[in-house]
């Protein structure tokens, strides 16, 4: 794969198709995600603790770190960008060994959450930050499906079509954040 060729893939394929994606790989994702920011992150977790039922099965999983505003008529879902993701950072390795395939948002992640990307054969994908309404319109359903208390936070079942992304962490251990950091500083 080169970085100037775009992937179509579907979140189903996310599993096998990992080994082959690349820190910098540019990613048309469809099929289904999950909504889950921080309030939400705290009670999967607290169902995790207790031995009871998740509001979706982690395994495969993929998780959309955003909180979408409401839906305009005629619309599935409202804005709906990218939050940052290091704030999930103390989750994110219990969700990543329990089956979790990609987390989804914007900003770098710690190095215990990139070890336990590596670890499980997972990826961490960006999506471009301030760019809400163009991540709606990628966005054709929407249902929220736990914590309905939670509003913009609760878990919210999305189907993608065609949702663009790029490979930020990949499980070979390439990461796009520090891969810049480097050329930024060989230029120097």
């Amino acid at each position: 794969m080169t970085l100037s060729e775009t992937v179509r893939l579907d979140t189903s394929q996310l599993r096998a198709q990992a080994p082959k994606l690349k820190a910098g790989d540019k990613i048309l994702l469809s099929g289904v995600a999950y909504t889950s920011r921080d309030a939400a992150h705290k009670r999967i977790k607290k169902l995790m603790d207790e031995g009871e039922p998740l509001p979706y099965e982690l395994k495969d999983a993929v998780i959309y770190y955003a909180g979408p505003t409401p839906a305009p008529e005629g619309m599935p879902i409202g804005s709906c960008g990218p939050t940052t993701s290091g704030r999930m950072d103390r989750f994110a390795p219990e969700f990543l060994d329990k089956g979790l395939v990609a987390m989804i948002g914007k900003g770098e992640r710690s190095e215990e959450v990139c070890e336990a990307i590596r670890r499980n054969g997972a990826v961490y994908l960006c999506a471009v930050g301030g760019c809400g309404a163009l991540a709606a319109s990628c966005i054709k359903q929407c249902d929220v499906i736990a914590f309905d208390d939670l509003g913009c936070e609760s878990v919210k079942r999305l189907v993608f079509e065609d949702f663009p992304l790029i490979v930020a962490i990949d499980c070979s251990g390439g990461n796009i954040f520090a891969n810049a950091r480097q050329l930024y500083a060989a230029a120097d």
